[in-house]
């Protein structure tokens, strides 16, 4: 039978075991022991991506040829002895963030100007060395826990193309979890580095507010919205993190400096942790998946085992939601004014800009000021612990969403309203951090049956990040869940 013949049957396609991509860690190793040179490792993340455009699309734009120039010119460095963390390495950046010459589409369509200068946390991934290849897809300004939209179309799961690797760092999730890059940047306003994390099998580390600079924004989306970094092992994020901390001079939140990469290393010692099952917050009567229970379940265990003190807790969210609307919705309503043609925007969230616009002004301000009352409220899940007595935690572990990840398309048509009960369902457990400042840090809870990944979160008070990460690190070294990989699907041509 003729090859032309459009009768001809094709194979359906095959799962084949993945090339193994290096790390970051292995990227920068390699690069400063002269065992790899920037321009392969650049020319060979660009050729990825390239060809995963049909079925993963998870970059809105590439910057070929000056990272290609920028590779050649890391080689240079290299090889007059000059040594930086991320020298030469290859990552990528989410398309919220201002790279100079680049538009910051954030998810939407239109002619959009680009950036004179690079966000803050760009420049310091710059100083350290790195080629920013490209910026990621994002859903229409980061307000969805999946990655879809008119401007750039689909973008899909590594693991299972038929279902959305989440959002909002959707592109970014993707990206990491197919090996296209070591290592990316996310933004998380309400779980979007989380939620990709948990359905991409990556670890996602939510820092504390100002950790990583928003610079040129000074306050993202009402004190909501943090940078932080995605990744398939608990060092490649500490490392990523390390390079892009810092403050700009006007930033309002200025955390004490940390040391991730040494967390990574360290033992966490013995900790009490406290298991939550139950959301803060439902609008919906849906009950988290069985098989997200069973996972995180069988986190806990996996903890109890390594030593820790692991028992039910229930923390005291008290009616933080009334807290979280109005500065999510003003966030949005923020940007969304700055359309310069808000007819293209998705009709929710013109939705969403008449909602933040109402809820701005004092209401916002007073959502702002109950953030006092609430550290106290939930702090005192911590506190106790960090004194020596009583009852408290070092770290609370839930799940990062209630359900597996969802097949593409399946919120095509829904209303804002309807949309946002659907997020409410399927992801319920990640935003109060955003409301508090504090940090937490996603990581592979295992699989579905059907093989779709699936998430817990780790979550501390505040400026904890090296604990987190150190609990991580652990459960990492035990688990070895960087051992799996999304299969490469063999597709015949047409």
């Amino acid at each position: 039978m003729s090859s032309a013949d459009p009768t001809e049957r094709t194979e359906p396609a095959r799962p084949v075991e993945p090339p193994v991509q290096p790390g970051l860690v292995d990227c920068a190793r390699e690069l400063a022991e002269g065992g790899a040179t920037s321009a392969g490792l650049v020319a060979a993340a660009l050729a990825r991506i390239e060809a995963s455009r049909p079925t993963l699309n998870a970059f809105r734009q590439l910057r070929t040829e000056a990272a290609l120039a920028e590779a050649a010119e890391a080689d240079r460095r290299l090889a007059a002895g000059e040594r930086l963390p991320l020298l030469g390495v290859p990552v990528a950046v989410k398309d919220d963030t201002d790279v100079a010459g680049m538009p910051t589409y954030f998810g939407c369509d239109g002619a959009l100007p680009s950036a004179t200068a690079d966000s803050e946390a760009v420049r310091r991934l710059r100083a350290a060395g790195a080629v920013i290849v490209g910026k990621t897809n994002s859903c229409e300004l980061g307000q969805w826990a999946f990655t879809e939209g008119p401007a750039f179309g689909i973008t899909r799961n590594p693991w299972n193309t038929e279902h959305t690797p989440g959002g909002s760092s959707g592109g970014s999730a993707a990206a990491v979890a197919a090996g296209l890059v070591p290592a990316a940047l996310g933004s998380d306003g309400a779980g979007s580095i989380r939620i990709p994390a948990a359905w991409t099998h990556l670890v996602g580390i939510k820092p504390q507010r100002g950790r990583i600079s928003v610079h040129p924004h000074s306050d993202a989306f009402q004190g909501l919205t943090v940078n932080g970094p995605l990744a398939r092992t608990v060092a490649d994020a500490a490392l990523l993190l390390d390079a892009a901390a810092g403050a700009h001079p006007r930033d309002h939140h200025r955390p004490p400096a940390v040391d991730a990469s040494a967390a990574a290393r360290r033992d966490p010692g013995r900790l009490r942790i406290g298991v939550s099952l139950r959301p803060p917050l439902t609008l919906t009567r849906n009950a988290p998946h069985p098989e997200v229970l069973r996972a995180v379940t069988a986190l806990a265990e996996t903890l109890a085992r390594l030593g820790h003190d692991v028992e039910e807790a229930r923390p005291r969210y008290g009616l933080i939601g009334l807290s979280f609307v109005p500065r999510a919705t003003a966030g949005i309503a923020e940007l969304a004014a700055l359309h310069p043609e808000p007819a293209l925007l998705d009709p929710r969230t013109r939705s969403a800009l008449r909602t933040g616009t109402r809820l701005g002004g004092r209401i916002v301000r007073a959502a702002r000021a109950r953030e006092v009352r609430q550290h106290a409220r939930i702090g005192a899940f911590f506190e106790a612990a960090r004194g020596g007595s009583g009852h408290g935690y070092d770290v609370l572990l839930t799940p990062t969403t209630a359900a597996p990840p969802p097949r593409v398309g399946a919120f095509d048509r829904l209303s804002a309203w309807r949309t946002d009960l659907a997020m409410t369902s399927a992801c319920p457990y990640a935003w109060p951090w955003n409301v508090l400042g504090w940090p937490g840090v996603n990581v592979p809870a295992g699989f579905t049956h059907d093989g779709l990944p699936l998430g817990a979160q780790l979550l501390g008070p505040s400026r904890s990040e090296t604990r987190l990460i150190s609990l991580a690190a652990q459960l990492e070294a035990d688990l070895r869940w960087y051992e799996h990989r999304p299969p490469v699907r063999q597709d015949r041509a047409p």
